[in-house]
Order: structure tokens, then sequence, then C-alpha cells
């Protein structure tokens, strides 16, 4: 039987950190959460209420001090085609529930073992293809081409994805490059404006001030400046095309009637449906190998270089995900993109990724106006940025050195997961990993 270690939480002496890096993955998390809500077919709310569950239930049980935990992308075509096949959300939400009980199970007979077994250069390459996806796909919204959801991260984008917004004449069917392609044809320049502004106001900061003044990330003072900017242009020309699609917007949640009137709870009328245990399986499956990927890319990336009990992190996912499957949310998984923003922000213990669980919990209660008001071009320059920090050319250099058996499954890696999804491009990666080690041992 698994041992677990001691839950109890560090002391208050990184909250200095904590807090402000917490501040920054709510900033980046809420219009996360609602992209992959929609993408999944989703209430939104459910979304959020999987950030909440991400932070404050799977980060206390989890052994990692910088991974963060909420909707993930890779799982939105599983959730829309579940909802499909079952034939509606409760379903749903009901195989989360079935699905979080395996991954549980899946703790406590060890299986975190798996990950030991990913070379490095495909990890690297997952992480560099992370980087890439963000920046082809967050470019668009910093111009104002705001066509789709924020959270979108498919190659392919289907129509239920895309949102008109200013833009007339949509296509059918988008993938990450026709997208970007047709983006410079709806530029909103004072989008751009906003969006260029963030960027050069994060870069500053991190060059130039962020090791002063730790307590202040870069990405508050980049949502900041950008909201100011929005609101002078209104006043200075109100004329101007800045309307309420190029802005965070979570207006359209309403708990006048109460909390419980609108949240979707398990039924078991569904354990008798055979199609039922496909979808339980698939879930438990992907939720765990996406938590264990981005588990062990979050490690390379933490600059003490610390290691996760990956068994007790399936644990921790396990019972997120039975929590959600009980209060109607969207499945939770480990998610690299958010994981950087921490660490980015520096964050030094478990309490940023709790608080940030709980202060979306109290924006959705009492800030949904301020929240409002931040343009999604500072969204995307925060994500650009954090996909820059991810593919760094001299990632590449370093992959070069060490040789062609390490640098192509890196470049496959990344090729594979931009056009496919992560756990696929993953899967080739490995088999290209496996083959150069082949050859090098027949070589030898």
């Amino acid at each position: 039987m698994l041992k677990i270690k001691s839950l109890a939480l560090p002391g208050f002496q990184n909250l200095k950190q904590d807090i402000p890096a917490s501040l920054a993955l709510v900033i980046v998390a809420i219009p996360l959460c609602l992209g992959i809500a929609h993408a999944s077919g989703a209430p939104l709310l459910s979304g959020l209420l999987s950030g909440i569950i991400g932070g404050l239930v799977v980060g206390y049980f989890s052994d990692s001090n910088l991974s963060v935990s909420g909707p993930a992308a890779g799982l939105t075509s599983i959730c829309l085609m579940a909802t499909l096949e079952l034939g509606s959300f409760q379903g749903l939400v009901t195989a989360i529930l079935v699905a979080g009980s395996i991954q549980v199970v899946f703790g406590l007979l060890r299986l975190g073992f798996i990950t030991n077994y990913i070379p490095s250069s495909v990890i690297k390459g997952m992480l560099a293809a992370i980087g890439l996806i963000l920046i082809l796909n967050q470019f668009p919204h910093l111009i104002g081409y705001d066509s789709e959801f924020l959270g979108i991260e498919a190659f392919n984008v289907g129509k239920e994805d895309l949102e008109a917004g200013p833009i007339e004449n949509l296509e059918e069917k988008e993938n990450t490059i026709s997208h970007l392609l047709n983006s410079y044809r709806y530029v909103n320049y004072f989008v751009m404006l906003i969006g260029l502004i963030s960027l050069g106001a994060l870069i500053i900061w991190d060059k130039f001030f962020g090791k002063r003044f730790k307590v202040i990330p870069g990405s508050l003072i980049a949502v900041v400046l950008a909201t100011l900017i929005a609101k002078t242009i209104h006043i200075i020309g109100p004329e101007v095309n800045l309307g309420r699609e190029y802005f965070v917007d979570i207006s359209e949640l309403n708990f006048t009637k109460g909390i419980g009137s609108i949240l979707v709870f398990p039924s078991f009328q569904f354990l008798s449906q055979p199609l039922f245990y496909k979808v339980v399986i698939t879930i438990a499956l992907v939720a765990s190998l996406e938590s264990l990927l981005s588990i062990e890319a979050i490690e390379k990336l933490d600059p003490e270089r610390q290691k996760v009990n990956t068994n007790r992190e399936l644990i921790a996912q396990g019972i997120g995900n039975v929590l959600c499957g009980l209060v109607g949310a969207i499945p939770v998984t480990a998610v690299i993109v958010r994981g950087t923003v921490n660490i980015s922000a520096g964050a030094k213990s478990k309490y940023a990724t709790m608080l940030h669980g709980l202060f979306i919990l109290l924006v959705i209660l009492f800030l949904i106006k301020v929240i409002n008001q931040i343009p999604l071009a500072a969204l995307a320059a925060i994500l650009c940025y954090t996909g820059y920090k991810l593919i760094k050319p001299e990632l590449f250099t370093n992959q070069y050195q060490r040789g062609i058996s390490s640098l192509i499954p890196f470049l496959v890696t990344i090729v594979s997961i931009v056009f496919t999804d992560l756990l696929v491009g993953v899967l080739i990666g490995l088999g290209a990993s496996t083959i150069f080690t082949i050859k090098d041992k027949f070589s030898s």
C-alpha cells in the first residue's frame, strides 16, 4: 500500500512571493477556464468550478509545490463527444466522478512510475511545443482577431469554437495556421496597441525591475496598464471600435437564484449504459497521463529541481475529479501553461496555487464587473511571453549539441504536438526516440 506522507501545509514564510504569483495565475486562469468550458460544450460555470477545485483541493493534496491544476484543453474534445454520446452534461459529470475514483486507485497501485521512461528530449520537446502553440494561438488575440475563444489550444478549430465578434464571414473551420494568417486581415490597431504595450511592459519589468520588486508580478503590471489604456481610449475616442468582444466576459454568470440552482449533479442512472464505461476509462487514462506529463515538465522548469511523488499526484488529481463530478465541473489535470506562469511569477510553495483557487471563487462572487474590464489583448500578451520562455532559442542549441539522437525526437515531438495534440504528439516523440535508441544500441 502506498504510504502518503504528511499533508501538512508549509509555513507562511513564502507568502510574500506566493500571493503575487496567485494573482498572476488568476488573471490568466479565469479566461482559460471559460474558454475550455466552452470548447468542451459545458456551462461556463463548470470551467470556473474546475479552476477553484484544481487550486484549492488538488493544490492541497498534491506533492508538487509549483504545479497548477485546472481544466485542460487536451480533454475538450473528449468532454464534447462524451456529452453527445451520453445525451447530457449530467452524464459527463457522472463519468468524471467515477473516473476520479479510478485515478485514486491508479495512485494506490503506484502507477505514477510511467513518466520515468519518457526521455528528456521528448519532455523538452513537449515544453517547446506548448510554448509555440501559445504564441501561434494567442498572437491573433494580441492584435484584435478574437474569432475564437481564448482557451482553444487544438490545431483544428471547429465552427462551434468560433465566435463572430467583429468579424464577418468566418470560415466553417479554421486551424492554428489559417487562424494566424487570417488575423492580419482583421487587425484592430487600438487593440494591437494595448497588446504590444502589455507585451513591452512584461519584457521591461522582467528585465529591469522583476528581481528588485519580486512581490509584484509583471503580468499584474501588464493587466493594470492595459486596463487603464483601454479606459483612456474609451474616454478620448468613444467612437473607437473597442467593443465588449475585446474584453474578458463573465457577465452571463448569474447567482441571483442561488448557486444550487445552476449546478449540475451526477445521476447514477448512467451506470447501466455500456458506453458510459468507455467514457470513464478514456477520461481516467487521458487525465492521468496529461497530469503526469505536466508534472514531469514542471520538474524540469523548477529552479530548485524538487522531485514530485507521482503516485500521490494521481491520488490528488483523482480526489479533485471526484469533487468535480459531484458539483458539475469539467475534469481537471495538472496544466503546463499555468504551472509555467506560476513559476515565472516567482511562486515558492503550494499556497500560490491554493490561493489562486480561492481568488477565482472570490472573483466570480464579488468582482465580475472588475474582471470584465480586462482586455483580452493583455492576457494574450502574458501567454505569448510565457510561450517565448518555453521555446527560447538556446533550447534548440542544447538539443543540437547533444547529437542527432536527441535533436530529432525533440523536433518530432514539437511538430507532432502542434499538429495533433499533447498525448498523440508525445507518443510520436517516444516512437522517434525509441528508434534512435535501438539504432544507437546496434551501432555501438
